[in-house]
């Protein structure tokens, strides 16, 4: 740090209003880079240098250049400028200020102008307390050289760089551990999710096997048949979470195959509603649409498991909801809805519902909770279709899921089956 009293009073009044612009650039300037431009732009006019370059020093000792910028003289020849990297490894090696200076002979210099063969290196080291963050070099081309008044006011400048970087390294540490904290989270919230998913269905699996092997108790035909039907639904919905969480991970991997071909999205609609209603889904539902040729190219088995997943969901969070779906078409897309007369979804989590893991906030303690993939794997399924989904929604409004679907798969040279 430059606490040097006699320093302070070497710079004059210019000087000192260029550094106290700089501090403030420092403290204000949120984005490093804006902020380094802005260093520059305030330092130049009272000291002048050609280019600048930033070392930084990273945790292996390896020197790395991370800001380069070309302000004066050999701009429209930056490709045969040297960028001071000799001067900068010097500057952390010994940790103090370097002045260098060479001149370009031989072949290499017949294309550059006279004054761009004379370079004056000034690199010092970007300190914050004990801690060597890396260097900082000016480049000059045709001198003059550096005065000690200058290098005394390039301190100060490089004093700031580093305040400056310190700050940013602060700022990446602190998202990097509130990334790893929310991860963290995510990870909990998964593990309680997931185990309590599987234990209500292993649960009741458990229960009725084991009551139906019990050897004091005679039960009657009717109440086998219960019993292994709620055997056989458990087990149908374990399956089904073990699917939801195979395919969330084959979609975020991108592995997950489709079977583009010709299908109408009328009959997947009709068909889910048909098999909600078989399931006993606490809804009233509606088709709001008619009967049309009109064919898209997708994935009949994925796209069933949107519909499907959809309409689950409904069951779930909306109970006893009408839940009108509607199919209409333009030139080039399908656009379909699923509109429910439900609780709804306070508008700051509608951009969160697809994300994969993400609940919603306990409403109450009777609420239900899922593992937060079912929206998730729609979205992907629609992505995988060049297509779009999206709520509308507000807390109780309802909600709506729109998906727009291509006609054409871009993938496709011909559609068949296209009216």
């Amino acid at each position: 740090m430059l606490t040097d009293q006699r320093a302070i009073n070497a710079l004059n009044l210019e000087q000192l209003q260029a550094v106290y612009s700089i501090s403030r650039v420092v403290l204000q300037t949120a984005d490093t880079r804006t902020a380094l431009q802005e260093i520059i732009r305030l330092s130049r006019p009272v000291f002048i240098f050609d280019n600048i370059v930033i070392y930084h020093l990273r945790e292996t000792n390896h020197l790395e250049p991370t800001y380069a910028r070309s302000v004066g003289r050999g701009r429209s020849a930056e490709a045969d400028m040297a960028w001071g990297e000799t001067v900068a490894q010097e500057v952390v090696q010994t940790e103090r200020t370097i002045i260098r200076s060479e001149e370009i002979k031989g072949e290499t210099s017949n294309h550059l102008r006279g004054r761009l063969r004379q370079r004056y290196y000034l690199g010092l080291p970007l300190k914050i307390g004990d801690d060597l963050l890396g260097a900082l070099v000016f480049i000059r081309f045709g001198g003059p050289p550096y005065l000690p008044e200058q290098i005394n006011l390039a301190g100060f400048i490089t004093e700031h760089v580093a305040q400056l970087l310190a700050f940013q390294q602060l700022h990446e540490r602190i998202a990097r551990l509130e990334t790893e904290q929310r991860l963290t989270r995510l990870q909990e919230d998964f593990v309680a999710a997931v185990s309590h998913d599987l234990r209500s269905p292993l649960g009741f699996i458990k229960g009725y096997a084991t009551s139906l092997l019990r050897e004091d108790a005679n039960w009657d035909a009717e109440t086998r048949r219960e019993f292994l039907t709620i055997i056989d639904e458990e087990s149908d919905r374990l399956t089904a979470l073990i699917d939801n969480l195979l395919d969330s991970s084959r979609l975020q991997a991108g592995t997950l195959k489709m079977n583009f071909q010709p299908i109408r999205l009328d009959a997947l609609l009709t068909d889910a509603v048909r098999r909600a209603q078989s399931r006993e889904y606490n809804l009233n539902l509606y088709l709001d649409f008619k009967t049309s040729p009109n064919r898209i190219s997708g994935d009949p088995l994925r796209l069933t498991q949107v519909f499907d997943n959809l309409l689950a969901n409904a069951h779930k969070y909306a109970p006893g909801a009408d839940v009108h779906i509607t199919l209409d078409w333009d030139s080039d897309t399908a656009h379909i809805r699923f509109r429910d007369t439900g609780p709804g979804i306070p508008q700051e989590h509608l951009e969160d519902i697809f994300n994969r893991f993400y609940r919603l906030p306990r409403q109450n303690q009777t609420s239900q909770n899922g593992t937060g993939l079912g929206l998730y794997i729609c979205r992907e399924i629609v992505r995988n279709h060049h297509g779009q989904i999206y709520a509308e929604s507000g807390t109780g409004q309802g909600t709506t899921i729109h998906i727009l679907l291509p006609k054409k798969h871009p993938a496709s040279e011909t559609q068949e089956g296209q009216p």
